[in-house]
């Protein structure tokens, strides 16, 4: 037992967390579990005190694929020696690196193997080491996307392959995957959301006693981590032993088809449509039944399981955070109860969001709601930037992560190309096979840079005329759906009445900015050059590589220096921006037969791409912004 680790049972409340993962140990094909919530909530702890109560394995020592008993890997030396003995080992708990590359994860050619003779040898990777047992993704939502390729590939398949510097293997990959994230850093892709069987959401406890009671734990098991252990020991070994006797009597617990139709009909009503639910809420239900010492599967834990599978597979609007109303379960549940000859009552929660009233306030100021724009707006941004972000949006030339393409002779290579430095050695020859530093090659990479779009929204009482503010605000959501899908950070500033205001600092969150677009009120003056200089500013700070978004008709009636001709400043703003070579998309919000132009002007001294917000909420619109970042 590592006494490092803090003791599972001494974590304080958190229930429905613990419960999570101890069904993830009674039965391992679950999926895993994803655990979201604030800073300081436990969720490391959570994950990492389970392996100290988990039944033990067999493993044969010194094996790097973690073979099965009586079926090791056919390439595993170890285990297919003569003599290899089995002995009872904790299970595997292995930690994947945000930064790991992708050679570290999947596995690579042995560099000392091949130096030595000649051969090629295979390096088992992460993959390798977590089978059987638990991979475990600190902020999992900031894994690059190449290692969640890696771990979607592994998933479904149940192996690991890997074609790469002239081998070929394919390994057993199954573990558990155990992953924790702040939702301030952004959400997961569709796709790994999905292939986590649970998720929890977890709060720090607003009671003062308990709130004291865990930092009263803490401190204590600083101070002693072996002492404390030792104390929580008889709670341990009681969970240990429910453990084992839950593994046991999994196989024989059953759950009758009404509660099956039960499950499927949860599902329907919550608009789930991946199937992979129903699967596992099965498995979940019998998981818990089996926890409990129970053989059949009650109402009760199909509820459970349900409130831990549904809650991140239910079909969402854009920008609507993972739950599930629990009136509505609570509903579901009592009609499925209900004798047949009781009709259901139909009780389906629509949960549209109420437009916000368009009431006065003493300035005039209005808050619209945000207009319908149909299909996600796809912008491509082609850049050459300095800078590299993980992200999806653009192709990064020489990308520090991502899949290599190539290989190309360098004598001080950054990342090595084993496969193609050792060839070059090879083809002098087995009897001369020596590496130079002629043969050296440098890995060429190819990777997704994200960009920071910066939105500035023009929320002046022009905006309110023909209700022109609906039309921005939907066009805004729409680009936002983009951000999150393609993963870049997003800032606003709005401008109105006398100045501009950063209204959101860059994020990945853009559920952040969504709420701060909803709330934006409109009224008042047009101060154009404040929110361009302010924009410059912004702009000039290092970070991603920034795309320009501004909405706006292009008037400005408010000078950032008094006396000044505020058109003219904004003019000279918009090319101090354009100097610096900013991609920008400038959105004329400008309506009627009579126009004035102002926004395409704008734009043309932007050197930026325009378009009316019609032409925006066109079908099928593939827009590519160019630009170079100096």
């Amino acid at each position: 037992m590592n006494h490092a680790t803090f003791p599972f049972s001494a974590i304080v409340e958190q229930t429905q967390l613990k419960t999570a993962l101890l069904l993830c140990a009674v039965d391992p094909s679950l999926g895993g579990v994803l655990i979201r919530g604030d800073k300081g909530t436990a969720k490391s702890t959570a994950a990492r005190a389970l392996t100290d109560i988990l039944p033990l394995i067999e493993r044969v020592a010194g094996c790097a694929f973690n073979c099965a008993p009586g079926a090791p890997y056919q390439h595993c030396e170890i285990c297919n020696a003569e003599h290899a003995t089995a002995q009872a080992d904790s299970v595997p708990f292995v930690t994947l690196p945000l930064g790991a590359t992708e050679d570290r994860v999947i596995g690579t050619l042995d560099l000392e193997q091949a130096l030595k003779g000649g051969q090629r040898v295979f390096k088992p990777g992460l993959l390798a080491a977590a089978h059987r047992g638990i991979l475990y993704i600190d902020e999992v939502n900031l894994l690059p996307d190449h290692l969640v390729d890696v771990l979607l590939d592994a998933a479904a398949m149940s192996v690991n392959a890997v074609q790469r510097e002239g081998l070929s293997v394919t390994h057993p990959a199954r573990f558990t995957l155990i992953g924790t994230m702040n939702l301030e850093e952004g959400d997961l892709r569709p796709q790994l959301l999905d292939r986590f069987g649970l998720m929890v959401e977890v709060t720090a406890p607003r009671d003062k006693v308990l709130r004291s009671e865990v930092v009263r734990r803490r401190i204590a098991f600083e101070a002693n981590p072996t002492a404390y252990a030792a104390a929580w020991m008889q709670e341990q070994n009681k969970l240990r032993h429910q453990l084992a006797t839950a593994q046991q009597l999994l196989p024989e617990v059953t759950l009758d088809d009404a509660l099956l139709d039960l499950i499927s009909h949860l599902c329907c009503e919550f608009e789930v449509a991946s199937l992979r639910a129903d699967i596992v809420m099965h498995k979940a239900s019998r998981a818990l039944a089996a926890l409990e010492g129970r053989s059949q599967v009650t109402p009760e834990d199909v509820r459970g399981a349900a409130e831990l599978v549904l809650p991140h597979r239910r079909r969402r609007k854009p920008f609507e955070q993972p739950g599930l109303d629990q009136q509505q379960l609570d509903e579901l549940m009592q009609q499925a109860l209900q004798p047949p000859d009781q009709g259901e009552s139909g009780a389906e929660d629509t949960e549209q969001e109420n437009a916000e009233n368009n009431s006065e306030s003493e300035d005039q100021q209005q808050v619209f709601a945000a207009a319908s724009t149909g299909n996600v707006r796809k912008i491509e941004v082609d850049t050459i930037a300095n800078r590299y972000a993980s992200g999806k949006r653009s192709t990064a030339q020489d990308a520090p992560r991502g899949r290599v393409v190539r290989a190309v002779p360098d004598q001080n290579p950054s990342s090595l190309a084993v496969g193609a430095t050792l060839r070059s050695a090879a083809l002098r020859g087995a009897d001369d096979f020596q590496v130079t530093k002629n043969d050296l090659h440098q890995q060429i990479r190819s990777g997704k840079n994200a960009n920071l779009i910066l939105f500035v929204v023009d929320a002046s009482g022009s905006m309110a005329a023909q209700r022109r503010m609906e039309a921005v605000k939907g066009a805004v959501l729409s680009l936002l759906t983009d951000a999150y899908q393609q993963r870049d950070e997003v800032a606003v500033i709005s401008f109105r009445g006398e100045s501009a205001q950063l209204l959101l600092s860059p994020t990945r969150s853009v559920d952040l900015a969504e709420q701060n677009l909803r709330e934006l009120p409109t009224g008042g003056r047009t101060p154009l050059p404040h929110a361009l200089s302010l924009a410059l500013e912004t702009l000039e700070k290092p970070g991603m590589p920034p795309l320009l978004v501004l909405l706006s008709d292009g008037k400005a009636n408010v000078a950032l220096t008094d006396g000044n001709d505020p058109s003219q400043e904004s003019l000279r703003f918009a090319a101090l921006l354009a100097e610096r070579g900013v991609p920008a998309l400038v959105l004329d919000t400008e309506t009627g037969y009579l126009r004035l132009g102002k926004a395409r002007q704008l734009a043309q001294a932007l050197g930026a791409e325009y378009l009316t917000l019609e032409e925006l909420s066109a079908e099928n619109l593939a827009l590519t912004i160019r630009g170079c970042i100096k």
